[in-house]
């Protein structure tokens, strides 16, 4: 006779096995004709141009985390408000703990410059005729070039 996880296994084993049925049989019968249009990047329905990899601001990142970090801080306080006179002052002074924590790390954050938000001139792409699109440090340097071949 199976253990309680034994079922559990089974279960997780029997799914594991229909997804792949289904995966080998949608690969078998699916229209398999790649051409120029279907390989190019989906951008929204706008023709891709340029590199792909562009540089991404690490600012969105830390943003992001600190956003996750205070969104946890408050569905911690919403249950510990709610039963706050049963638990008594040990539950307070672990939740002012708590509190103070995040505060030295938002603190810390904002010491290191982090939340300040100067963004950079972004660096735009431009597309020379007879070159294709460049990078604006490249694009810079060739009009500087013409203007000086330009006789005075």
């Amino acid at each position: 006779m199976l253990s309680e996880f034994g079922y559990v296994l089974l279960f997780i084993v029997t799914g594991a096995i229909f997804v792949g049925i289904a995966l080998f049989a949608s690969k078998l019968i699916r229209p398999d004709r790649p051409n120029e249009i279907k390989l190019m990047t989906y951008e929204c329905g706008e023709i891709p141009f340029g590199n792909a990899r562009v540089q991404f601001n690490n600012r969105f990142y830390v943003i992001g985390l600190m956003f996750l970090i205070f969104e946890v801080e408050i569905l911690l306080l919403f249950p510990w408000a709610v039963v706050f006179k049963d638990i008594g002052w040990f539950a307070f002074a672990a939740m002012f703990v708590f509190v103070f924590l995040i505060f030295i790390g938002f603190i810390y954050e904002l010491g290191k410059g982090h939340l300040t938000w100067d963004i950079p001139k972004p660096k735009i792409p431009e597309y020379i005729e007879g070159i294709g699109v460049v990078d604006a440090d490249y694009a810079d340097n060739q009009k500087r070039k013409k203007q000086s071949e330009i006789p005075v």
